[in-house]
């Protein structure tokens, strides 16, 4: 079973992550039982059935917009933002939208090459479940990162954490 980091903790998961091949049609896919994130294109097919099931969840690649998801935000408890190579910041972009322009209060899960070095920025752009690759990190480089986490106990820069820059939020004598 998968581990990822939410909520500030390790924890097992046992929600799917559905990938279509070349061979399969979004129409004609039949779901998993249990927690399942399905691609858009499934999504978008079959959204009419999908939308009443909570346990369903949409991943977005990389090159796929949030913006697309914006009228089905309210049916929607949890979005994927997949990274699929580390060097890829495109999901920071689509989870800061999520947050601030369409208000989206669910969960927000990054998945694919997601490294411990970004967990920290991925938190601070709003998302709130890290779900690394199965097998990239061991239980004790999980909980390593998690403690990674605080690292930074105050940052400077306004984000979506934090909508006030440091500047702001000081107050100094006069």
């Amino acid at each position: 079973m998968p581990k990822l980091i939410k909520n500030g903790s390790v924890i097992d998961d046992a929600a799917q992550i559905l990938v279509l091949d070349e061979t399969q049609a979004p129409e004609a896919l039949s779901l998993p039982e249990g927690q399942v994130f399905v691609p858009l294109a499934v999504w978008q097919a079959h959204k009419g059935v999908l939308s009443d099931n909570k346990a369903v969840g949409v991943w977005l690649e990389s090159h796929e917009s949030v913006d697309d998801l914006a009228e089905d935000l309210d049916s929607l408890s949890a979005v994927a933002l997949n990274f699929p190579k580390f060097t890829d910041g495109r999901a920071y972009s689509g989870a800061a939208l999520l947050r601030t322009r369409y208000g989206f209060k669910g969960e927000i899960r990054a998945i694919g090459d997601v490294l411990r070095d970004q967990f920290f920025f991925m938190q601070r752009c709003g998302f709130d479940v890290i779900q690394p690759k199965t097998g990239k990190y061991s239980d004790a480089q999980l909980e390593e990162a998690l403690a990674s986490l605080k690292d930074f106990s105050t940052p400077y820069q306004a984000a979506v954490d934090q909508p006030e820059p440091l500047f702001r939020r000081a107050r100094r004598a006069a």
